[in-house]
């Protein structure tokens, strides 16, 4: 641990809670050790040891996170030897277009390499047309570590940048990161690995207001932070950088396990070598869409952790110090997370169909007196200190989802070597993926079933305690609610589209033949199509032709679209036409794609957040009113804008959210200061209005072709 990092450790009010949930523990798992019921020892022992190993874990979790470093690069050196490695072995030429040109655009010199393991000629052909260098082998030992490994020894460079083959890097990633490695003790920094697609399998989106969560959120914005604080943080394979020589003094990337990352890191540790986690996010890649290459990461994970802990060893193993022990058995033993979910979701089931209680009758009150407090203060403290990212139910859902996937994976323990499976990354339908989910249905089959099998034992044989009774259907009634999301989850999220289209808005000028062009606003935008609110685009057939220009703030991209679809309004009326778009050619494709991937626009321009209240925040906004409403989902209106606090009448093409309610959002292609008064003609589908506003400036969002402006619109009075 560097003791000068400045850290974020918890507030008095959530130490405060965790001081009451740990003295609820020492009341609570006493005392169910001394009511095991001894007519159903084993199964009493074995659910009292997943209330342990619950337990054990969420101290381990405490331990990693009370305290979260707070990073700010120095600026990047000059001078460094750069070189950026994409290594690829059968993942579709399009992604690796955009990684490609995401990568050769970044600031800071360097030089870019595309590793193919899958000995693919389109592949020769992309780099030679991108301008990158082209790098493969003769077979593909070791997978992922072999190819960096032999890109070592033709490569020369004081640290290396690694993005998989699907995580587009945004212009300052180099800039943002190099200012580390001032100090030679530094081995990787790591930045988080997010994902463009809000749609995924481990996206969750609410429809009504800005709230998005994804799965490993908490892993990124928590975990890792808390890791960095005890010299710990994980190198995860992609979005980071490496010094060279600490490569070469551990014999390059670890070989001999699935996950070439995690042990990498555990030998760069135990070497001696300092690692940091810069939480700045710096590149987006593509997550699993459907809950088959979901689980298949997840089982690999698991495996390679397995395989990292039986090779390495991680409590007994030297060079590590215990707070890194520590750190590394918390991530190790968390694949046991299925074992332990797995007890919890069959329990009840063996309680009213088999009579098994896992305690002596004691009462009802006696047992609520010491069960309550304790679980909901565990639910609690998991809120607050993974402060505000992790959501118990969308959490919850996850371990239904994964559970046997977890238990698989720590299989790995005695398996010898395992083969490295790529996560599939194909964009578009995906089907069959009915047997990923047998076991939530068995457990929501066998939970609903086990209720009626209790309530009928209530009036005859087998007859449970009323109490019990109660407390187990509650919980089977728990079981089937989570394993119902999780079937509902993975049926409706199996058809994707080609490709992910962007939910940000673009102004486009729609060419009309019998007069001028007029303003539109294009959205659910990819390199294949978008949705465009037109009045001139609803006047033409399906399978008709549009062209005009994409207004980029790089400059105008002239189009050609089919329309391919429309979407009635109200009242019958056609509210947008879905368009298909005509390339001429790849540049202004690809100018398109610089400004969609490799950065957080539509994050910022949406308002999208995966942060929410904690209950102590929830608790102190309620008492205070003090709460911050979080606007609806925003509708995009062209404008026409002029400054009247400067000279000249020029004007500007921009977009104000259309909300009629709450501040409304402006967003620019030009700064305008941090203040600005101005006059604007909104372009709206039926009719145009004027508004003059002040435009307060709130930030800028950058993409690898240009940046946004966002701005807080304040209505002003006409003048």
């Amino acid at each position: 641990m560097t003791q000068q990092i400045p850290y974020e450790s918890l507030g008095k009010g959530k130490t405060v809670v965790i001081l009451i949930f740990l003295l609820a523990a020492v009341w609570y798992l006493p005392w169910r050790a001394g009511v095991l019921n001894e007519d159903h020892l084993v199964f009493s022992v074995v659910l009292y040891g997943a209330e342990l190993f619950s337990f054990f874990t969420i101290m381990l979790h405490l331990f990693m996170t009370w305290r979260l470093t707070v990073r700010k690069a120095s600026p990047a050196p000059p001078g460094l030897l750069v070189a950026v490695l994409v290594p690829t072995i059968n993942e579709p030429v399009g992604m690796l277009r955009q990684t490609l040109l995401g990568a050769i655009r970044m600031d800071y010199p360097h030089q870019t390499w595309l590793l193919d393991d899958g000995r693919r000629p389109q592949m020769r052909h992309l780099a030679k047309e991108i301008g990158c260098n082209y790098l493969t082998r003769t077979d593909n030992t070791d997978a992922k570590a072999g190819s960096l490994n032999n890109a070592l020894h033709h490569i020369e460079a004081d640290v290396l940048a690694i993005f998989d083959a699907d995580h587009i890097p945004a212009k300052e990633f180099l800039t943002h990161t190099l200012g580390y490695f001032g100090d030679e003790n530094v081995a990787f920094v790591q930045t988080p690995q997010d994902f463009y697609n809000l749609d995924s399998y481990q996206h969750i989106k609410n429809s009504h207001s800005q709230s998005i969560w994804t799965e490993q959120s908490l892993f990124f914005r928590v975990i890792q932070r808390g890791k960095d604080y005890w010299n710990a943080a994980f190198f995860c394979g992609s979005c980071a950088v490496i010094r060279r020589t600490a490569l070469d003094s551990i014999g390059g990337f670890a070989t001999g396990t699935v996950t070439e990352d995690l042990h990498t890191s555990l030998r760069l540790h135990k070497k001696g070598y300092t690692s940091v986690y810069h939480p700045e996010s710096l590149a987006y890649g593509l997550a699993p869409l459907a809950i088959g290459p979901y689980l298949q990461q997840r089982i690999r994970w698991g495996q390679g952790a397995m395989q990292v802990w039986r090779k390495e060893g991680i409590l007994f193993t030297r060079g590590l110090t215990i707070p890194q022990k520590i750190n590394y058995l918390a991530s190790a033993i968390t694949y046991f997370d299925g074992w332990q979910k797995g007890i919890f979701y069959i329990a009840p089931v063996l309680v009213l169909v088999l009579g098994w209680l896992p305690i002596v009758d004691i009462g009802s009150t006696t047992f609520l007196w010491h069960f309550i407090p304790y679980y909901v203060l565990t639910f609690w403290t998991f809120e607050e200190i993974n402060r505000g990212y992790g959501r118990v139910l969308q959490t919850e859902q996850f371990n239904m989802a994964r559970f046997w996937a977890l238990m698989v994976s720590t299989l790995g323990w005695f398996r010898g070597r395992i083969a490295f499976s790529v996560t599939p990354k194909n964009v578009g339908a995906l089907h069959g993926d009915h047997h990923y989910i047998i076991p939530q249905y068995s457990i929501l089959a066998a939970n609903a079933i086990a209720i009626p099998f209790g309530i009928w034992g209530l009036s005859g044989y087998g007859a449970l305690p009323t109490g019990a009774l109660v407390a187990n259907i509650l919980w089977s009634c728990v079981n089937v609610g989570l394993a119902a999301l999780v079937v509902a989850m993975t049926l409706l999220r199996r058809h994707r589209r080609n490709e992910y289209r962007f939910p940000v808005p673009l102004v486009v000028r729609i060419d009309d033949p019998s007069g001028p062009s007029e303003l539109a606003i294009a959205e659910d935008v990819s390199l294949s199509g978008f949705r465009i609110y037109s009045r001139l685009a609803q006047e033409i057939a399906v399978h008709g032709k549009i062209s005009g220009r994409l207004l980029l703030p790089d400059g105008e991209i002239p189009f050609s679209a089919e329309v391919i679809g429309e979407n009635e309004g109200e009242m019958g009326k056609v509210r947008t036409v879905g368009c298909r778009f005509i390339w001429p050619d790849d540049a202004a494709r690809d100018r398109l794609g610089l400004f969609l991937y490799g950065s957080d626009l539509q994050w910022r321009v949406l308002g999208l957040s995966e942060r929410v209240h904690t209950p102590l925040e929830s608790l102190q906004i309620w008492l205070t009113g003090h709460g911050v409403h979080a606007d609806a989902v925003r509708r995009w209106i062209p404008v026409f804008y002029q400054r009247l606090d400067v000279s000249g009448d020029q004007q500007w093409v921009g977009l104000i959210s259309g909300n009629v309610s709450g501040p409304r959002t402006f967003l620019t292609y030009d700064a305008l200061g941090p203040e600005a008064d101005v006059q604007m003609l909104m372009q709206g589908k039926y009719q145009r209005q004027s508004l003059r506003i002040r435009a307060d400036f709130s930030e800028r969002v950058g993409s690898s072709a240009a940046s946004v402006y966002v701005y807080q619109a304040a209505e002003r009075a006409a003048g």
